[in-house]
């Protein structure tokens, strides 16, 4: 009798569930099965091919790892505002041109009189220096137009509000400085190979490498063991209660888009200094890009951006070779940004709480 107990009750478990089986649960299966078939078959047949040489894969995986830690410095913008605010700064991938574009002049008149090439860490220091305050001023004035109005109203103003940021800043910088695309400065120490692990890579990747890690190690240790990074945790977690605890919220607020204005100089200098080119519309694409790491990491986690930055970066330069490749597509390389983006919305779709999650404060009755 009992051994038919448990078996009607498992039957009828059983029952629910396929009853419970819609067809969008189908499709969401099939599109898992898809991109199973796709990442296995087309490793597979990529590796069976063998037209990569060990020296073709290591040069993918630091190119991976540079554009990646790019991808994380502007990521940390996002994450942090959306940490204290429960806001997207959709206009953050802009702000990262700002910076990045007015910087370029002062790298154009440094290289023209070979200050650039005589004195490359005075002359990185001024880049980035100026690149970080023209990207915080222009935070702070797109948090006080964009988002201060708008922080008590739950509504879609502030979004609206980003996304008019920043097609103002782009066709401003447009109207300011033409529409052509202007090559970034590139000095003689620069140029050349460097001998890493065996294998040559181009100077640049390992300098950008460090530079994004030490910028990242600076952010946390100023998230983590400064009065202000404590008071910016405690804002994240309750807003309200860390106002009656005598934090001045306004004061984190600004910090915080100051320091992911910070963040985005510092990315945005390196990305012109990996692609060599800087235009009005140079803050788009990575600043999509990055926000898909950031959702990757985990939106709202400041260690999740810079492991989604990486993973993404490395997914991103890695994947076409390595996927799509073996399943016999044409020039793979080209589709490189449909993986960064398929791997958002696979993020989306069956894990929205990102690969290391978002801290969420508990909320009480």
């Amino acid at each position: 009798m009992a051994a038919t107990g448990a078996t009607d009750r498992e039957r009828k478990a059983l029952h629910r569930k396929l009853h419970g089986f819609t067809y969008v649960d189908a499709i969401l299966w099939s599109l898992r099965i898809l991109v199973v078939v796709v990442v296995v078959g087309g490793t597979i047949g990529t590796l069976v091919k063998g037209r990569y040489s060990a020296e073709q894969w290591f040069d993918f995986f630091m190119f991976g790892l540079t554009i990646g830690g790019v991808y994380a410095l502007i990521a940390l913008g996002y994450t942090m505002v959306y940490g204290i605010l429960r806001l997207i700064n959709f206009a953050h991938g802009d702000i990262t041109m700002t910076g990045a574009f007015t910087a370029f002049f002062l790298a154009r008149s440094m290289d023209k009189s070979g200050f650039l090439d005589n004195h490359p860490v005075l002359a990185i220091a001024g880049i980035m220096g100026l690149a970080m305050v023209i990207c915080s001023i222009t935070a702070l004035i797109v948090e006080r137009i964009c988002y201060r109005p708008f922080r008590h109203v739950a509504s879609l103003a502030p979004l609206i509000c980003a996304i008019g940021a920043s097609f103002f800043l782009q066709h401003s910088f447009r109207g300011l400085y033409g529409s052509n695309v202007r090559s970034y400065p590139d000095p003689e120490w620069l140029k050349g190979d460097l001998l890493f692990f065996g294998f040559t890579v181009p100077p640049v990747q390992p300098l950008v490498i460090s530079m994004a890690v030490g910028a990242m190690l600076l952010l946390y240790t100023v998230v983590q063991k400064t009065k202000m990074g404590t008071a910016m945790r405690a804002v994240a977690e309750d807003r309200d209660a860390a106002a009656m605890m005598g934090i001045d919220v306004n004061k984190v607020i600004i910090f915080t888009f100051v320091l992911g204005g910070c963040m985005a100089g510092i990315g945005g200098v390196l990305y012109c200094m990996v692609y060599k080119q800087i235009y009005f519309f140079t803050g788009f694409l990575p600043g999509i890009k990055a926000f898909s790491a950031a959702v990757l990491g985990g939106i709202g986690n400041i260690p999740g951006a810079m492991v989604g930055g990486f993973f993404l970066g490395v997914v991103e330069s890695m994947g076409p070779a390595l996927f799509l490749d073996g399943i016999g597509i044409d020039s793979p390389y080209q589709l490189r940004d449909l993986i960064a983006f398929t791997m958002l919305v696979m993020v989306l779709i069956f894990r929205p709480q990102g690969l290391l999650g978002e801290r969420l404060a508990t909320k009480r009755a």
